[in-house]
């Protein structure tokens, strides 16, 4: 698919500075652009790299003024970063938009379908199911009985949704996700061994998330596990029963949260990071990777350590545990003094 100079510019409200009839098929880095491809200029640090690209169209802020000659037409828009981001999403709304029914695939008769959904080959959609309208569920994916999709959902392939959960409007689950496995919960008995609790709940994920390749969110044992609207989480998350993540919280890849902990409104936290169960963090708390988080955790905070320490406070300890070996050698120099000399 070709775009020229003056239908991207009309997309982006911008000027154009060079040949508006220039076409482009693909996107690059502007140190690696080529002719027919499209770039932008928003680090200050690449500017050297403008005139040497041979990209066909480079977006860039409306202030840029080139030193010398450059190859490449411009188009000049207020922050190229945004506008570069928001034909990206232009693009990819160009490229997957599929509609109508592949076949194999199953679909109950007692399933409702919206407008323009699309359904690749190979997926399963299960009794009672609704999907709503723009739905597209990429081949190989599964909708188990009494699910509901929102409308725009996006399932891509080999994305589980298990019975009874609730998808609201815009979402994006990708690749290898499920939603709505089994929580952990198991009692032991006299002999040691260990019955499944079972887990009667749901999932309920409200609109505007965005769910990483192969993160698993479990059902609750009893009630849901909420994601909360706008809430944005990694590749290869592991969310427990019933827990709930307030709105716009981000979570990096490999973050375990374990059952019933609730975690509050944007917040920002870091890959592989460890949360116990049955605790509570509070809004604007930020979560430095690798940290382990055992207590609850008040509004505001920035954590960083296993057991998480207050960040400034880690930083100031840290000194102190990389010099630890110089500092026991020390004090043992100092009882050895005091020794000789008693």
């Amino acid at each position: 698919m070709k775009f020229t100079a003056a239908q991207i510019a009309g997309i982006l409200d911008g000027e154009i500075v060079g040949d508006p009839e220039v076409e482009v098929s693909k996107l690059a880095k502007i140190e690696e652009g080529t002719i027919g491809t499209l770039t932008f200029l928003a680090n200050p640090k690449y500017t050297p790299f403008i005139y040497s690209t041979k990209a066909s169209i480079t977006i860039v802020n409306r202030d840029f003024l080139p030193d010398s000659d450059i190859y490449t037409t411009l188009i000049k828009v207020e922050d190229a970063y945004k506008s570069f981001s928001k034909l990206l999403e232009y693009y990819n709304q160009i490229k997957s938009n599929k509609t109508g029914i592949e076949e194999p695939c199953f679909i109950s008769e007692t399933a409702t379908l919206g407008d323009n959904v699309y359904i690749g080959a190979f997926s399963y959609i299960g009794e009672n199911v609704i999907l709503g309208n723009n739905v597209k569920i990429y081949p190989n994916s599964y909708i188990g009985d009494n699910v509901h999709l929102g409308n725009n959902v996006v399932l891509f392939s080999g994305a589980k949704v298990y019975s009874d959960c609730i998808i609201g409007n815009d979402c994006v689950i990708n690749s290898g996700a499920i939603i709505g496995a089994d929580g952990f919960g198991f009692t032991p008995n006299e002999k040691g061994e260990y019955s499944k609790v079972p887990q009667t709940g749901n999932v309920i994920i409200e609109d505007y998330v965005d769910i990483g390749a192969g993160t698993t969110i479990d059902r609750a044992t009893l009630g849901s596990t909420l994601i909360k609207r706008g809430v944005k989480l990694d590749n290869q998350i592991q969310i427990a029963h019933n827990v709930e993540i307030g709105k716009n919280t981000v979570i990096a890849a490999q973050t375990g949260i374990a059952g019933s902990t609730k975690i509050g409104e944007n917040c920002q936290i870091g890959g592989q990071v460890g949360i116990v169960g049955h605790i509570s963090i509070g809004n604007n708390v930020r979560i430095q990777a690798q940290s382990g988080i055992i207590r609850n955790v008040k509004d505001n905070e920035v954590l960083q350590g296993s057991p998480a320490l207050p960040y400034g406070d880690y930083n100031k300890s840290y000194v102190y545990f990389k010099n630890l070996p110089r500092i026991v050698r020390g004090i043992s120099d100092i009882e050895k003094k005091i020794g000789d000399n008693d």
